[in-house]
């Protein structure tokens, strides 16, 4: 399948990543390119940045969550029908598991999709000096074929004089090309909150800024030179979605609006492509459940920032700690968990009621709290046992009850701690669950759903 791609990448986090993929991501779509997105690793912010560019869903590329074979089906069966893919990369370019392994970082995924490599590198204050940089990361992995995949370099925050010098020296000092620059572009910047960047729709003027963007990167950058060089990405395996075992019927509220909105897209699709309906619903905004729903998902998000509103709308409240007394099986990760905890801490540290389905309080520890992959082992899901299960946690808040229906363990390391409350109804607690690492999660899930239907019929 020819499938042209390539991935913008950096030696770091905060670089610039997002900004320049969106500029890129418009300077193609305004070309009248079809055009998809991916987000290396687990973030979730990254996408939306992605989606609100091309109006599309963008999807998350991570070999820890879903495994290598995984990863590359996922990116396969979205990116197939695209006349060009762009991958943005996550942390530095090597940058994996623990940060000591390659393992799950952007350098991985670039190996298990063939994607050819753009390096963002901010230009200020250097000259020559940059060379060995570069050369340092062409080489790391010089030993593994085929290498780095770094096919180019853009550099960031320069002025067009230093640009044609910096141009000259990397070229000729090196076997890489470059493909343009970025100005200083202070006025178009991202800001970002304790969880990464604010969300786009928190971004005064984000269309406009988006438009400024893409007119200027047309400008500095060789976009050109890298469609040219997403079409040398060689010939990928076609893919053919495969059906699951079992079709189940039952209709899911998920949890959608400000408070609520971290979700993996896949993690949707595998439901539908079980026989889920989806349904959303707003917590903060509406007053019930909606109709005839056999499963409740609340996904995570900000509920710390809407915590007044949340407490606010006592009847959502209300409706949702009735469904949960009533058996309706319900998902709930990370703020969605929160939710259903006694009381939630604002902002302003003072503590606004909560759902009340679970005892516990919720919290600012002052600090990211258990960042990062882990391995969920020894508890059951909705009844049944279903491995080990892959996670990722991020997260500022904490709770005096956690859970310990499982024992979470960080890889290639010996810290470990238990966490999750899992019932026959009820699977809540603070990781993130990709559903394509381990489908069985969903389908005991539906189970559960489909149980609950028959109960409710009797």
């Amino acid at each position: 399948m020819r499938l042209p791609r390539l991935m913008i990448t950096a030696p770091s986090s905060g670089a610039g990543k997002t900004m320049v993929c969106c500029g890129l991501l418009k300077c193609l779509k305004d070309r009248r390119m079809k055009v998809t997105a991916f987000k290396c690793g687990p973030d979730y912010i990254d996408p939306m940045f992605h989606k609100e560019v091309l109006g599309i869903d963008s999807y998350n590329l991570d070999t820890f969550l879903c495994t290598r074979e995984n990863t590359r089906k996922i990116f396969a069966r979205h990116a197939g029908q695209s006349e060009i893919a762009v991958l943005e990369g996550v942390m530095g370019y090597y940058d994996g598991i623990g940060g000591s392994v390659t393992d799950a970082s952007a350098y991985d995924i670039a190996g298990v999709t063939d994607t050819p490599a753009v390096l963002l590198i901010d230009g200020r204050g250097t000259s020559l000096s940059i060379v060995p940089y570069i050369q340092g990361f062409l080489s790391f992995r010089e030993k593994e074929a085929p290498g780095s995949y770094i096919g180019g370099v853009v550099l960031n925050h320069v002025s067009p004089g230093h640009y044609m010098r910096l141009k000259e020296i990397i070229e000729r000092e090196t076997l890489v090309k470059v493909y343009g620059y970025v100005p200083e572009m202070k006025a178009l910047s991202f800001e970002s909150r304790h969880l990464g960047l604010k969300k786009p729709s928190e971004i005064e003027d984000f269309k406009d800024k988006m438009r400024l963007l893409g007119q200027q990167l047309e400008k500095t950058l060789d976009i050109d030179g890298l469609i040219c060089l997403a079409e040398s990405a060689p010939d990928t395996a076609d893919y053919t979605p495969e059906q699951p075992v079992k079709k189940y019927k039952a209709r899911i509220g998920l949890a959608w609006d400000e408070a609520f909105c971290f979700m993996y897209q896949d993690n949707l699709e595998v439901l539908k492509s079980m026989g889920a309906e989806i349904v959303t619903f707003s917590p903060l905004h509406n007053i019930k459940l909606p109709e005839n729903i056999e499963g409740l998902i609340l996904c995570g998000g900000y509920p710390e920032l809407y915590a007044q509103q949340l407490e606010a709308n006592y009847l959502m409240r209300k409706a949702v700690k009735k469904a949960l007394e009533q058996g309706i099986p319900c998902i709930a990760e990370c703020g969605g968990f929160m939710y259903l905890q006694e009381a939630v801490e604002d902002r302003e540290g003072f503590l606004k009621e909560a759902v009340g389905a679970l005892k516990g309080k919720c919290f600012h520890g002052g600090s990211l709290k258990r960042f990062g992959y882990i391995i969920l082992e020894g508890g059951l899901v909705f009844g049944h046992d279903v491995g080990n299960i892959s996670a990722h946690e991020f997260h500022y808040y904490d709770s005096d009850n956690c859970g310990n229906a499982f024992t979470a363990k960080k890889p290639l390391s010996e810290r470990s701690w238990e966490c999750m409350i899992s019932t026959d109804t009820l699977l809540a607690g603070f990781p993130h669950i990709h559903y394509a690492g381990n489908p069985k999660v969903a389908e005991a899930f539906l189970e559960a759903c489909e149980s609950y239907c028959e109960r409710s019929k009797q």
